[in-house]
């Protein structure tokens, strides 16, 4: 990467050329913008109330089949200072949710005035980033808001016309503006690195997976890198038709009326409900190794940020990005937090602001800020407790395998060759399944006492050998950390919305930069699901299946128990048997792996008995039930 070399003169240094004179720089077209630094990052020196705020229409080929080019909507703001100076990098949150359910904790929704002017940009990232010689670029994904199209949940529509918008702003494409005169993007020097939570993380990813010219860097906020693993577990069912009804969802209140039922009749009859299978559906929708889209293809650097306790987009789309993106070499930095789904401008607001800033004037600026010397993961493993490590997971992390057996206890070394069974239940509750004492409709393993912390840091997995009877069967499994502690909660994903605000950036009456602090939810808990997984088993007889259960990075503390719950509970998926049957386990051929830092030699005898579960705390079990979009 080239790097921008600014030589500091006390805390502030200024690139050339520049001439500020009065608070205007100036410089060659060509030129990266002028900027001033305080403490090695970009000031704000341009004015943002003045700023120049237009929209234009990027037009793609036909993406819906109607035989019409489509036309996606951006929406810009730039420094008017540099308009014909300086070329200005691009910051781009590309999202299908600027008119739908808006973006952010405050569900900000772009605003327009009578003539159709953008005059409300939502989030803060204009605010902050503008006055600083940035650009910023809103896209209204194809199917949305002001674009024509159908949504696609992640397919190639998705993908291809935010990527149109990248090419427009790398000078090549064509774009129009509301008289249909065409726009070039000559203030733009075509570096672009997009950010967004979610849904908006999730077209980042794709985008980036094209290898498309112009695309610098992505910040992938609590997002999709395989649409298989967010609808799917294992041949597990989410929900059925999801993909037709989120599409629906977010092309809500759009300003274009297009009929997308054939589309979204489409998606029903090929989305795969009816085997769980990953099909030629899933697999256009997979950024890492899939038929149109794949890791191998990514050129932009990667910041991925995802909270551990993440029932939405669970955690194994962040945990194999990070990973395919590390075979490829990508360069790439990574935060995780103990929050569910929450972005973290609403965490840790001043630590991720500073650390954003400095990785986009590093990426996009050039600038030899340092951040790419630092720890390249930060691991929030207990509340508030963060770690810092150059790999992930951490290298002293070590799979320890343990064995089940009959009596309830699961150990180092000795294996037990019996089998025991369960009584499938398609409505046994998460909570009844991890309660002490005896249950006919689940199997619990226990460990003894933690003599020593332990740091689970990575992907567990379990073995099992199951035996059932019926055409299609499913397991459940869950490892739970079993003992009293400050955990954050999972109501409200374990953030909570204060009374105080704080402001970023510079604003105008009709758009201002103050949003509402944000607190952690941390309550004492008598235990905590660490990980979830699921599979289905398809064809009655015994089935010998690895089960990947969600990654995750905790600190558990000495004197606590591990657990693992073994059930046909659906606890977040759909119940792909709902009888009675009996299900066997053969204890010979299972086991828990785990990938863990720390003496697990040392267990003690074990503790727990019923009284120690039977009354858990509120928010100690996310409701895995309830059907939730990528964008909230």
């Amino acid at each position: 990467m080239r790097t921008r070399m600014l030589a500091l003169a006390g805390s502030v240094a200024i690139a050339a050329p520049l001439a500020l004179g009065a608070g205007v720089a100036t410089a060659a077209p060509n030129d990266d913008p002028p900027v001033t630094l305080v403490d090695g990052t970009t000031a704000p020196i341009y004015d943002y109330a003045d700023a120049i705020r237009e929209t234009v229409w990027v037009t793609t080929p036909d993406l819906d089949d109607d035989g019409v080019d489509e036309r996606i909507a951006a929406d810009i703001i730039r420094p008017r200072e540099l308009d014909g100076t300086a070329r200005v990098p691009i910051i781009m949150d590309a999202s299908p949710y600027y008119l739908s359910s808006g973006r952010g904790n405050e569900a900000e929704r772009k605003v327009y005035d009578a003539d159709g002017n953008i005059v409300k940009f939502p989030l803060y990232y204009d605010n902050y980033f503008v006055p600083r010689g940035y650009a910023f670029v809103a896209v209204d994904m194809a199917g949305t808001a002001r674009s024509t199209g159908c949504t696609d949940e992640g397919g190639r529509s998705d993908i291809e016309s935010v990527k149109a918008v990248v090419e427009w702003l790398n000078g090549t494409g064509v774009a129009h503006d509301a008289a249909g005169d065409v726009v070039d993007a000559d203030w733009s020097n075509g570096k672009t690195g997009m950010i967004g939570k979610s849904y908006d993380g999730t077209l980042a990813n794709g985008v980036a997976a094209t290898g498309v010219d112009g695309l610098e860097t992505i910040v992938p906020i609590s997002a999709i890198s395989s649409w298989y693993d967010y609808n799917r577990w294992q041949g597990a069912v989410k929900s059925n038709n999801y993909p037709s009804s989120l599409s629906r969802s977010v092309a809500s209140n759009r300003t274009i009326a297009t009929d997308c039922s054939a589309r979204l009749n489409w998606m029903n009859a090929n989305d795969g409900d009816e085997t769980g299978a990953y099909t030629d559906f899933w697999a256009e929708r997979d950024y890492r190794e899939g038929t149109f889209y794949d890791v191998s293809k990514v050129t932009a650097s990667v910041f991925i940020m995802h909270g551990l306790q993440d029932t939405n987009v669970k955690t194994m789309n962040a945990s194999k990005w990070w990973e395919a993106l590390g075979e490829q070499g990508v360069e790439r930095k990574m935060w995780l937090t103990r929050l569910g789904h929450v972005d973290p401008f609403d965490s840790e607001r001043a630590l991720w602001v500073d650390t954003l800033h400095r990785w986009f004037d590093h990426e996009l600026m050039d600038i030899d800020n340092g951040i790419d010397r630092e720890p390249a993961v930060s691991v929030e493993t207990a509340p508030n407790r963060w770690e810092q490590s150059p790999t992930w997971p951490i290298s002293s992390a070590r799979t320890q395998t343990l064995n089940l057996h009959a009596d309830g206890t699961m150990m180092l070394g000795k294996q037990d060759r019996t089998s025991v069974s369960y009584i499938n239940s398609a409505s046994l509750s998460e909570a009844n399944a991890i309660r002490i004492g005896d249950n006919p409709n689940r199997l619990q393993f226990l460990t003894g006492t933690t003599k020593h912390e332990l740091r689970i840091s990575g992907t567990p997995t379990v073995d099992l050998e199951v035996t059932h009877t019926v055409p299609v069967g499913q397991v459940s499994v869950m490892l739970v950390d079993y003992g009293v502690m400050d955990r954050i909660i999972t109501t409200g994903d374990g953030a909570e919305t204060l009374a105080t605000e704080s402001c970023w950036g510079p604003a105008t009456s009709t758009d201002d930069a103050c949003y509402n602090e944000v607190g952690k939810r941390i309550s004492s808990t008598e235990l905590q699901v660490l990980a979830r997984g699921w599979a289905r088993l398809d064809g009655a007889g015994n089935h010998k299946v690895t089960v990947e259960l969600a990654a995750n990075d905790v600190v558990v503390p000495a004197g606590h128990q591990l657990g693992l719950v073994i059930s046909g509970s659906r606890n977040g998926v759909l119940a792909a048997d709902t009888s009675s049957s009996t299900y066997t386990v053969g204890l010979g051929g299972s086991q828990l792996n785990l990938p863990v830092s720390g003496a697990m030699a040392g267990f003690g005898p074990g503790h727990l008995n019923a009284k120690d579960t039977e009354n858990l705390t509120p928010g100690t079990l996310a409701d895995l039930n309830e059907l939730m979009w990528p964008g909230h």
